[in-house]
């Protein structure tokens, strides 16, 4: 299949195989956000967010496949294949050798963030603070609707 330029106007399709193409010539900063996966309860709560790019060094469950219910740490991150290895889910080939086998990153869950990086921190930071702030300021405009109605309703 040869690579065509990846199309930025491009929105949505219900046509799969337009979507398999998009994914397929997405650039390697759009391909970041595919390879984003859920938080564990206690660390959505811990952090307000439902979900977080994987990087080296992070703790994940298997939730789905063979490997299901097995945790381990990344090895490594395939951004090109949008695949993650985790050590502990590895296929024995013929020969003996093993071999770190290709998990999809919708198949796993985070349970323990590796937070050496500064800047995975200071994005995390960014992030609970942008989530917690829309939600404050959507509630409050919420609040100030209701009273306008509640006033209205009284003047009747």
């Amino acid at each position: 299949m040869a690579r065509s330029s990846f199309s930025t106007g491009w929105k949505r399709s219900t046509e799969r195989n337009k979507q398999r193409k998009y994914r397929y010539n997405a650039p390697l900063h759009l391909r970041q956000k595919f390879v984003h996966v859920h938080l564990s309860k206690d660390l959505q709560k811990k952090y307000d967010l439902k979900n977080v790019q994987i990087s080296k060094g992070d703790k994940v469950k298997v939730m789905r496949g063979q490997f299901a219910k097995k945790e381990g740490k990344v090895d490594h991150v395939n951004l090109k294949k949008e695949k993650v290895f985790v050590t502990g889910v590895e296929v024995i080939k013929k020969e003996g050798t093993r071999i770190l086998f290709p998990l999809s990153p919708s198949n796993l869950m985070i349970t323990e963030l590796n937070l050496n990086s500064k800047n995975r921190k200071n994005k995390i930071a960014v992030k609970k603070n942008v989530t917690g702030t829309t939600s404050e300021t959507s509630s409050k405009g919420n609040n100030s609707i209701k009273n306008k109605e509640v006033s209205s309703d009284k003047n009747k």
